[in-house]
């Protein structure tokens, strides 16, 4: 039976902030198609409720950003002592 991989959370926080740059990227283009007068009022409504989990997820995205970074400044001090 194979060993799983260790765990390698060395570019977490790269990749967690590509993940924020990319959901922001979203919003903005739905506020874009938001802006369309002709857009379906049931169309508009799951946009806008959609957003609401983007604006919802970002925040969460952005917590756990400051907790791996803590996390990794923890390591580098174990490994300097």
């Amino acid at each position: 039976m194979p060993k799983p991989k260790p765990d390698d959370r060395s570019d977490n926080v790269d990749n967690l902030q590509e993940q924020v740059v990319n959901t922001i990227e979203n919003l903005e283009e739905a506020h874009e198609t938001l802006r369309n007068e002709d857009l379906p009022e049931e169309q508009r409504k799951a946009i806008i409720a959609k957003n609401r989990r983007r604006e919802q997820a970002i925040e969460a995205k952005r917590a756990e950003i400051k907790d791996e970074y803590q996390y990794q400044q923890s390591l580098k001090q174990n490994k300097e002592q």
